[in-house]
């Protein structure tokens, strides 16, 4: 099994075609055929089901494909930190974060850019949940999350604390309050971001102790839909503090404190334990600790053990 195999097999998995696959290598279908057919000659096993026409895997090519992509991820990085020593560090950064997380980043990537004007930097908007999993797959180098990941794989560092926002419309009654209590929320309609959090359990479960009804009339795709919909009077919302920040400080929304929902996040970045990383991330995580170290509170920089 070489990396030639395996890249072809992965042109037949993602192209779900022989065909296809052999047009996109400028390959004949026969010699794609014949790869794909040596290959699983050495597994031992088939890795796409001959009764369909559009490239379908077995049990044995889905668990292949993950292993071949993390394998010619590997390839590319290999081959991008080589191109790095050769060009005196003129690398490439690819980071990981999601609507959230990357608001935490730009003050970030200001300052490292400033100080490295030739590392191309790269920020792939992810899924929460899947980051840690692209950092170990090799798709990105660093990531950043709202959570501690569980594999022991993952190396984090708490870089940032924020905490849960209760915002509302400067006309809204409750805009006049510095603070309210729980209670007083039950007839409020919650314009809610329409994604399962840790997060979002817990104000559920803060309702539900304090014997409150939490009415979400909306649901909406992100958190910057959310502030738009509460800035045009409908709703209330609760949303991280670092995602409203300007338009409190603009007076476009108001923050209103409600003791009983008082929730720290604290947001990871994160990268694999055992990694030698690269100039680039080795400079960004720099930069990190020194902004932490200068502009403190909310900023940190703590590495998690164990």
């Amino acid at each position: 099994m070489d990396l030639a195999q395996l890249e072809t097999f992965l042109a037949v998995a993602q192209e779900r075609s022989f065909s296809r696959a052999a047009t996109r290598l400028r390959r004949t279908q026969p010699a794609v055929s014949q790869v794909i057919g040596k290959l699983e000659g050495e597994l031992g096993e088939v890795l796409f089901e001959r009764s369909s026409r559009d490239g379908t895997l077995t049990d044995a090519g889905e668990v292949l494909k993950e292993y071949a992509q993390k394998m010619l991820n590997l390839r590319t990085e290999a081959g991008s930190a080589l191109t790095e020593l050769r060009s005196l560090h003129r690398g490439r950064l690819a980071m990981a974060a999601n609507e959230y997380t990357c608001l935490y980043l730009l003050p970030l990537l200001d300052q490292f850019r400033r100080e490295n004007p030739r590392i191309k930097v790269t920020v792939q908007r992810s899924l929460a949940s899947r980051i840690a999993d692209e950092v170990l797959m090799h798709s990105v180098e660093l990531g950043v999350v709202s959570f501690r990941p569980e594999d022991p794989q993952v190396q984090s560092v708490v870089v940032y604390r924020d905490e849960l926002a209760f915002v509302v419309n400067p006309r809204h009654p409750l805009a006049r309050s510095s603070s309210v209590a729980i209670r007083q929320l039950g007839a409020q309609n919650f314009i809610a971001h329409h994604v399962p959090s840790p997060q979002r359990q817990k104000v559920i479960q803060a309702f539900e102790r304090h014997k409150t009804q939490l009415q979400m009339g909306v649901e909406l795709p992100s958190l910057e839909a959310v502030k738009r919909f509460v800035q045009m009077g409908n709703g209330v919302a609760l949303v991280p503090a670092l995602t409203v920040a300007a338009e409190v400080q603009s007076g476009a929304l108001v923050r209103v404190t409600v003791k009983e929902l008082q929730f720290e996040r604290q947001l990871r970045l994160v990268h694999r334990r055992q990694a030698s990383l690269s100039h680039a991330a080795l400079a960004f995580l720099k930069v990190v600790e020194a902004y932490a170290a200068a502009h403190g509170d909310p900023y940190c920089f703590q590495t998690e053990q164990g």
